[in-house]
């Protein structure tokens, strides 16, 4: 921060408030002047003046890495030293990401508005001409360690909202995935697909190209149940939806629990052929599956019956019937001895 006035203490408001933000915070003064009487003279101003650490550096050489080092909250700079021009020092200091915000009184010997003008230009943040009086030298101080870290203060601020909205935005992507996940299977939820399919309804409108659905239920499961238990129940409906899961190829595919021992698919572009083929893909996969159901009416393994049906979306008909056509061919490959695909021929 740059006073305005560069001669005139910090105003006496700031300086208070200066005051109360340093209070438990050391302020640390590092100043690199290549004069030991100056350095001795500083010190002395600064003795007694409780939570101000100094230190002090003649080699221009050693300032940056000293201030890497020792983390000041203010730099004091002589600019006419023999081994080093302050000019390119305040620089060296503003293109460390270590040194770049913290704060740069440059002492000079003269009054000269044109050296004041270069020294804020290269990055100094206020101008003292040597020895400044104490009252000032220490004002101006605590005015401008304040300053910085009131910064430091608000960028660990906006660094730990910034880390906090990512993390909220971490936990509400998760949470939409879990509201959108079945418990059991990991596969999508029925709420998950009803928002999908009118979705991929209105698309289908929008695109002119067809969308089918496979309303897929597993074969005399309650027997499979009655024999194995509730947790190989489970175990089943799991292995089931990972098969159906596998056979979604494109990122549009969507495999479904439509609720208990039913499934649903939702291919969005694909017309009847397309659709059968993953059907049938999926009813072989899972009777390879082998998994063993001896009551089963159909077969000694536990299978799956799938009905198929596909629509042009168009105002014509609503995303509804695409569900009740997919039932009604699902009842007729259950009524015509399960574990096949039927398509709907309405």
């Amino acid at each position: 921060m740059n006073n305005p006035d560069f001669d005139a203490p910090a105003p006496q408001s700031d300086v208070v408030q200066a005051h109360a933000v340093c209070e438990n915070t050391p302020i640390k003064v590092l100043l690199i002047d290549d004069q030991a009487l100056i350095g001795e003279a500083v010190r002395r101003m600064l003795m007694g003046h409780e939570g101000i650490e100094f230190h002090f550096v003649s080699e221009a050489a050693l300032a940056l890495p000293t201030a890497v080092e020792f983390q000041p909250t203010v730099i004091l700079q002589d600019l006419m030293m023999p081994d080093a021009d302050g000019f390119d020092l305040v620089k060296a200091f503003r293109a460390d990401p270590a040194t770049m915000h913290v704060p740069i009184i440059v002492l000079s010997a003269k009054e000269d508005a044109g050296v004041k003008a270069q020294g804020f230009t290269v990055g100094a943040n206020d101008y003292l001409i040597k020895l400044p009086d104490k009252l000032e030298l220490i004002a101006r101080i605590r005015y401008h360690s304040a300053a910085y870290m009131h910064r430091l203060q608000r960028d660990a601020a906006f660094r730990q909202l910034h880390d906090s909205e990512n993390k909220l935005a971490i936990a509400n992507a998760e949470l939409k995935k879990m509201a959108a996940m079945d418990g059991l299977t990991g596969i999508a939820n029925r709420r998950q697909f009803d928002e999908v399919l009118k979705m991929e309804w209105r698309r289908g409108m929008r695109s002119g190209k067809p969308l089918s659905l496979l309303l897929c239920d597993i074969d005399f499961f309650k027997l499979y149940n009655d024999t194995h238990g509730h947790p190989a129940g489970d175990t089943c409906l799991k292995k089931v939806a990972v098969v159906l899961a596998d056979n979604m190829k494109r990122p549009g595919d969507l495999a479904a629990r439509y609720g208990g021992e039913e499934f649903v698919i939702i291919l969005p572009e694909t017309d009847t052929e397309g659709a059968l083929r993953v059907a049938e893909e999926c009813r072989r996969q899972i009777e390879a599956l082998a998994l063993s159901n001896p009551k089963s009416e159909v077969a000694a393994v536990a299978t799956i019956s799938i009905g198929v049906a596909s629509l042009l979306p168009t105002t014509t008909h609503v995303c509804a019937d695409l569900i009740e056509f997919s039932d009604q061919a699902l009842y007729s490959a259950k009524s015509s001895g399960r574990n096949r695909v039927v398509r709907f021929a309405g």
